[in-house]
């Protein structure tokens, strides 16, 4: 080739190099291109719904979207339901949905046929939250040592409000507790209810004696005199409303426990859809809003980026799992 040509060549190649790399660069700029839609796996009100209400409206206030995110409530199926929506939307982003602990033990105890971290994208975790034991404010129950008692005497003697499933982290970190404390946990009488906002409700009402549940469900119950908090399952005193609660621990009871959440989409998203929710959730869990969210209900912010959210899952697993061997309540063999 002639050498007068050489850099005409060269030239060529570099703009037929930069003009193929523009898709890419476009591509980089994804943002949706349709109605969204946030699908809760429970009911309307309790912590999960929360939860969702707020992605709404952070997605609301800074995304200049011309289309809108809508909540849907699926619950049932111990998440089931919800999972199964997003499975059937393979490679479309417009879907998200809530990953907690509790569909971990679901799936160890056999209420659940697969993980949903493992079957669906893990975009983000966002927090660790924690249980508390309660009654209502007039309940002759006065402390968590009657509770202890009652229960070891006849561990049918008291029923245990949870939501929204037999097995979830509610049901379990509980168990690990009252276990832990000396009682047949094979023998107590545990009611599930579809959202934690229906179980406080129903023991206000005298239909049930105790329940458990995420700090989020109890704030305002707690503010307003309705209930009393007996037991937290934070390793330390937390502060806000739960000032007052002691934990297991300072109660006598060798048990502390909580509950991860995190953000899940449908499979096959593009690492252009997916760094767009990253930076999304990022933002949120910086945001003014969510760490007021987090003061209130002394949830322990979390944050883990899409690039860490299985391995962080999968160590969550097994942790999960021993609790759930340990109680007895393993189903057929799970890994």
């Amino acid at each position: 080739m002639p050498k007068k040509l050489i850099p005409l060549v060269q030239s060529i190649l570099v703009a037929l190099a930069w003009v193929c790399a523009l898709p890419a660069a476009i591509g980089a700029d994804w943002s949706p291109t349709q109605t969204l839609e946030f699908i809760v796996p429970a009911g309307p009100g309790g912590a999960l719904d929360q939860v969702g209400r707020e992605v709404q409206q952070f997605f609301e206030k800074t995304q200049r979207s011309k289309f809108q995110m809508i909540v849907v409530n699926k619950g049932g199926g111990n998440g089931k339901i919800a999972f199964d929506a997003l499975k059937q939307k393979t490679g479309d982003p417009h879907y998200l949905t809530i990953n907690t602990t509790g569909y971990m033990s679901n799936y160890l105890i056999g209420n659940l046929d697969m993980l949903p971290h493992r079957e669906l994208t893990p975009l983000a975790i966002l927090q660790d939250e924690y249980l508390v034991l309660a009654v209502r404010a007039d309940s002759p129950i006065k402390d968590l040592s009657e509770v202890i008692q009652k229960l070891k005497s006849d561990p049918a003697s008291l029923r245990i409000a949870v939501a929204t499933s037999i097995g979830n982290h509610i049901h379990v970190g509980t168990a690990k507790a009252l276990k832990a404390a000396g009682i047949d946990i094979t023998k107590i009488v545990v009611v599930p209810f579809r959202s934690s906002s229906d179980s406080v409700l129903a023991m206000i009402g005298g239909h049930i004696e105790l329940v458990a549940a995420t700090t989020p469900n109890v704030v305002s119950m707690v503010q307003a005199g309705k209930i009393r908090l007996l037991a937290v399952s934070a390793e330390k005193r937390l502060g806000g409303v739960f000032s007052n609660t002691p934990t297991w621990r300072e109660s006598g009871v060798d048990s502390d426990f909580h509950s991860t959440l995190g953000i899940l989409a449908p499979k096959g998203l593009s690492p252009e859809q997916i760094d767009y929710w990253g930076t999304f959730f990022k933002n949120l869990s910086t945001s003014k809003e969510w760490q007021s969210s987090m003061e209130k209900n002394q949830s322990h912010l979390h944050f883990v980026p899409f690039k860490d959210t299985t391995s962080y899952y999968e160590q969550e697993f097994l942790g999960v799992k021993e609790i759930v061997g340990d109680l007895k309540l393993l189903g057929s063999a799970k890994n």
